[in-house]
């Protein structure tokens, strides 16, 4: 594993998207508990790009502008559900005693659909993994899948470490009503800009 290879990942997983924001808003809902469960989501979430990427669905993606279309507009219409939900859920960003089986449930379903449906990991992982896999390398599948496997595994400590953060200074934030609803509105404005971004987003 080269150098070039973590930094790059390091770069791509710190950069603030969908699944960052996601974190942040789970920290700051249910505290840091619910702020690691959302960046393991966000991290499982990937499986499926990576098995894509594996299995050819990517070049698939890739060259069919109708597949890449119906994937990438199925994740715009989630972010665009996720920014309704949070800014019409009042509820959304409140101090909650209750992170039961049921809370870390839904908290893992919203989390792995956010970068599930995101087509633009696939083609990522199409274009990425190749660049630190030799094509005559004997064992290139399980080095892609190494490869795949850390770079998960540096996405849910970063986002992990961005939840925790937020946790931190959850009860200086949550006591007050006017930056709870600040907080609340620019959580739904940042799921729908990025719903925005994805969607204006060519292959």
């Amino acid at each position: 594993m080269s150098l070039a290879f973590l930094l790059t990942t390091l770069v791509v997983v710190a950069t603030p998207g969908t699944g960052v924001v996601y974190t942040l808003a789970a920290a700051l809902s249910h505290g840091r508990r619910a702020s690691v469960v959302a960046a393991f989501a966000c991290a499982l979430g990937i499986v499926p790009h990576v098995l894509a990427t594996v299995t050819g669905l990517a070049a698939l993606l890739n060259a069919s502008a109708a597949a890449f279309q119906i994937v990438k507009y199925a994740g715009v219409a989630y972010l665009l559900y996720m920014a309704w939900a949070t800014l019409r859920d009042k509820e959304a960003l409140v101090v909650e005693q209750d992170s039961g089986p049921r809370s870390a449930g839904r908290v893992i379903v919203r989390g792995v659909l956010i970068n599930l449906l995101n087509p633009k990991l696939t083609i990522f992982f199409f274009a990425f993994l190749p660049q630190f896999v030799s094509p005559d390398e004997p064992h290139a599948l399980p080095r892609m899948l190494g490869l795949s496997g850390v770079f998960m595994l540096l996405t849910f400590v970063v986002f992990a470490l961005y939840g925790v953060l937020a946790a931190s200074v959850r009860s200086h934030v949550t006591s007050r009503p006017r930056v709870m609803t600040w907080l609340r509105r620019s959580f739904a404005g940042s799921f729908l800009a990025l719903g925005t971004k994805l969607a204006l987003t060519a292959r």
